[in-house]
Order: structure tokens, then C-alpha cells, then sequence
């Protein structure tokens, strides 16, 4: 990418677009277009079709999507399905249509079977049955590798798919019913100390509620208290976690870098799978997970893992032998992350 390239960023405002758009910003990229959801509803084929028409961008980020927690996926799916198919249908197809130079399509790890061999390798997409809280997202999900995949084939377009593993860092999602569970640790751990601190004003501040006896009822909802943590599942099942940050330094050096073409062999007779997954190649367990942050935030609480609710996927540790051979790996571990992660949240609240 030359550095005055226009380079358009769906979803500038989100967890990945952010880090993208910032990352970009570093390297020297000026000539960014970015467009609030209320400025462009990319929902509506219309809408898109003009954007791309009057804009002409020559590189294009598509990291909008609808996304959150095992609660809001299992409890709004056929949003999930709808708007995120809708999202990269018109984002993919207008790319195309426009003469874009390159696109690169973010998903997500859980595009892999519930039950995959692990550490999860890209050829192991479609081979089983999906994890059923999430399968409206991610069916969506590898209906936009397959999109990618099929235009680069029949079109001789440049699409490239990515799949980070589970992201945190700047700008990501808090809400105590919709976040992913780093985040909801985070805030959940944060509030509970604030409550055993007494520092009930900041707990008010904290939810915007003006009531002490109504934040704690609320808070109670989520198996909060200035004694105890809740958290749902056995704590067994293990997770890996990307910094942001490190994420959006992958994608924006495989656009530079790197091409459909260099993700297959030539000789091949079918070409699938050519999505690349970016990951850190480690996992840890919920409990594990939990306890760092617990550490981190200076919560001197209970947490109680309540095997009642879904623990989901038992693993989900993804293989990045790929995103090594094409020339980049991850920088920051888990527990500097959580700690700038904290950070970040303490000086946003």
C-alpha cells in the first residue's frame, strides 16, 4: 500500500477498526476514510453502493460487524445472521465492483467446530458441527470467507480473510450483558473492589445510576458483590486472547506484504481454506484467566464459578503456523496486556 492510498476502514470505531485505523495513522497512512454507522448503514445495499461509487477507495478494512458475548449470541441470533451477512454481502460485493486493490475481511476463530482438533488449523473449517450458542455468527462469518474466496476465483480479485483469535485492548465493549468475558472480568472485578472499598460514588459514576441500593441490585444480576465475583461456566475451558493492538499490526502487515496468491499452492485442484488465522498460539483457562485478573485489579473477593451456565467450546486455541511462514508473530503476553487493558479502562471510565 502506497502511503497517500485511499484506504477506507469499516467499523473505524470498534475493537479491531480502531486499532487498525490507529495503526495505520502510526505508519504513516493519511488518505483514511472512515464513516460513522449513522453516516453509512452498511446494512443498506444502496447506501453502500453509493459510498463506494462517490469515495473509490483503493484498500478497504472490513472489521464492521455486529459482535458480543456468549449471552447477546445466543439471545439475538437472528440479528447476529442478518446484519453481519448483510454487512460484508455489501461491503465484499462493492469492493468488487469499484476495482478495490485489495480487501481484507476480518472474522473470527470460532468459525471452527465446536469439537476441532486442536490447535485449530485453517483446513479444519467445515469439517464438523459448530458450537451452537454462536453458530448464527459465525455461519455468517464463513459465508464471508467463502465470499472472499469465490471473487478472487471467479473474479481475479484480491480479497484476503483473516480470523484473529479472541481480541481485547483499547475501545472494546464493557457492557456488563453483551462484552466478551476479558472485558466483563475486568469491569466486573473492578466494580466488586470499588463496593468493598466503599467508594460507592464511583460505583454510581461507574453504571450511571444515582441510587446505591438500585446499583446493587443490578450488579446482583451479574453475580456481583463487594464479596464475590460470579462467574458463569466451570472455569475449565481454555481460551486464547490477542492484544488488539498486535492484531491490527498483523493485518495492516499482511495488506502490505502480502496477496491472495501467496496463500495457496498453484498446483492445487481446489482451492479452500485460504483464510489465514492470527493468534498468539497459547491459550489459558477461564479460571486462570479470572485469577490474573483478579490479581491485576486488586479484588480480595470470592469468584464463583457457577457450572450451571454454558461453559461453551471446552478449547479454541488456534495454529499459526501460516501467519508465521508469512513473516509475522505477536508481541505483547497476556498478563502486560491485561495490565494496559486495565489501564486503559481506569482512564476512560
Amino acid at each position: 500500500m502506497e502511503k497517500n492510498a485511499k484506504i477506507y476502514v469499516a467499523g473505524h470505531r470498534g475493537l479491531v477498526g480502531s486499532a487498525i485505523l490507529k495503526n495505520l495513522q502510526k505508519k504513516g497512512y493519511q488518505n483514511l476514510v472512515v464513516r460513522t454507522h449513522h453516516e453509512l448503514d452498511l446494512t443498506n445495499q444502496s447506501a453502500v453502493s453509493s459510498f463506494f461509487k462517490q469515495e473509490k477507495p483503493e484498500y478497504v478494512f472490513l472489521a464492521a460487524a455486529k459482535v458480543g458475548g456468549i449471552i447477546a449470541n445466543n439471545t439475538y441470533r437472528g440479528d447476529f445472521i442478518y446484519e453481519n451477512l448483510m454487512i460484508q454481502n455489501n461491503v465484499i460485493h462493492q469492493s468488487y465492483l469499484q476495482n478495490v486493490n485489495k480487501l481484507m475481511f476480518l472474522g473470527s476463530t470460532c468459525i471452527y467446530p465446536k469439537n476441532s482438533l486442536q490447535p485449530m488449523k485453517e483446513e479444519y473449517l467445515l469439517t464438523d458441527t459448530l458450537e451452537y450458542t454462536n453458530e448464527p455468527y459465525a455461519i455468517a462469518k464463513i459465508a464471508g470467507i467463502k465470499m472472499c474466496e469465490s471473487y478472487n476465483l471467479q473474479y481475479g480479485t484480491n480479497f484476503i480473510s483473516v480470523m484473529p483469535t479472541n481480541l481485547y485492548g483499547p475501545n472494546d465493549n464493557f457492557d456488563l450483558e453483551k462484552s466478551h468475558v476479558l472485558p466483563a472480568l475486568i469491569r466486573k472485578m473492578h466494580l466488586a473492589k470499588e463496593l468493598s472499598e466503599g467508594r460507592y460514588d464511583e460505583v454510581l459514576k461507574d453504571l450511571g445510576i444515582k441510587s446505591l441500593e438500585e446499583a446493587k441490585s443490578y450488579l446482583n444480576k451479574f453475580g456481583v458483590s463487594e464479596n464475590s465475583v460470579e462467574i458463569w461456566g466451570s472455569g475449565k475451558p481454555k481460551r486464547e486472547f490477542l492484544w488488539s493492538e498486535d492484531m491490527a499490526d498483523a493485518c495492516v502487515f499482511l495488506m502490505e506484504n502480502r496477496n491472495f496468491k501467496d496463500i495457496f499452492k498453484e498446483e492445487e485442484k481446489e482451492i479452500r481454506n485460504t483464510h489465514i488465522n492470527i493468534g498468539t498460539g497459547e491459550d489459558v483457562s477461564i479460571r486462570e484467566l479470572a485469577e490474573t485478573i483478579k490479581s491485576i485489579v486488586g479484588f480480595k473477593g470470592k469468584l464463583v464459578f457457577n457450572a450451571d451456565k454454558p461453559d461453551g467450546t471446552m478449547r479454541k486455541l488456534t495454529d499459526v503456523s501460516k501467519l508465521h511462514d508469512l513473516g509475522w508473530k505477536h508481541k505483547i503476553n497476556l498478563q502486560e496486556g491485561i495490565i494496559k487493558m486495565y489501564k486503559w479502562y481506569n482512564e476512560n471510565d
